[in-house]
């Protein structure tokens, strides 16, 4: 059995889906309501296993829809994500109320980004104390790769933005741990199959190499307070045709997964 440390300690290395949806906002992209899963779908999935996957999915769709202050968008995914969650026994760790509230008002989003970032880690623990934490992966799973879908998709759009292609890039050391948590639940013949699906994924990314260059921190004044910067260099050497290979293998998987 996993423990309890581990998962932890994995989704906090995952970036939440808002702060993709930051990063594709400050990168002057456009929204895009069509690279989204449909918020209509949540009623046709039927097993946990959908149900878990899709929450992730739906969560990513509504940190992106928010950045974009597209609200009557935040608002269906909000419904298709209570809907799933209280499908899950799991719509308690969810103030609606409060979530609707803080995703109609863009000068709310770092608290929104607090709050999920909170809900997350509740669920997380909760579902991990009734030894359901194959269920807090399978959510974490499906938001990093509607997370990764996304950002593929905006950078086929804006291929000279470097920005977005390092993101994909990083993304790499995230499957290592994406991979490592679904190997833990492969008893289970729906997880095992995503399990190879993710490998297949990792195929995709073996050709991207990132260099990290070490060099000594130094010490600096901010604003009369002593910080310490890191000077080390991380390098991502990643191509147009590494981009596309990611980008067709994500679509394949994803479409599994929200049809």
């Amino acid at each position: 059995m996993i423990s309890e440390e581990v998962i932890t300690d994995i989704i906090q290395q995952v970036p939440s889906p808002l702060e993709i949806s930051y990063l594709l906002k400050d990168a002057g992209t456009q929204y895009d309501f069509n690279i989204l899963n449909s918020p209509g779908s949540y009623t046709n999935y039927n097993s946990n296993f959908n149900k878990a996957l899709n929450l992730g999915i739906y969560g990513t769709d509504l940190g992106y829809a928010n950045i974009y202050e597209e609200n009557q968008d935040a608002i269906l995914y909000l419904n298709s994500i209570k809907g799933l969650a209280n499908d899950l026994s799991i719509g308690q760790f969810f103030d609606f109320g409060t979530i609707a509230r803080l995703a109609t008002n863009s000068k709310n989003l770092d608290s929104l980004l607090l709050i999920t970032t909170q809900n997350f880690n509740s669920i997380n623990t909760y579902l991990q104390e009734n030894k359901r934490s194959n269920l807090s992966v399978l959510i974490l799973t499906g938001g990093w790769l509607e997370a990764l879908h996304v950002t593929c998709q905006v950078a086929q759009k804006n291929p000279g933005n470097e920005k977005l292609i390092e993101k994909i890039g990083e993304q790499k050391i995230i499957l290592d741990n994406i991979k490592l948590m679904l190997e833990f639940y492969t008893k289970d013949p729906y997880i095992a199959d995503l399990h190879k699906n993710i490998l297949e994924l990792e195929k995709a990314f073996s050709q991207i190499e990132i260099i990290y260059t070490y060099a000594e921190p130094t010490m600096q004044e901010v604003d009369g307070m002593i910080v310490v910067k890191d000077n080390s260099t991380t390098t991502i050497n990643i191509t147009k045709e590494n981009v596309d290979t990611i980008r067709e293998q994500v679509i394949s998987i994803r479409e599994k997964i929200i049809s």
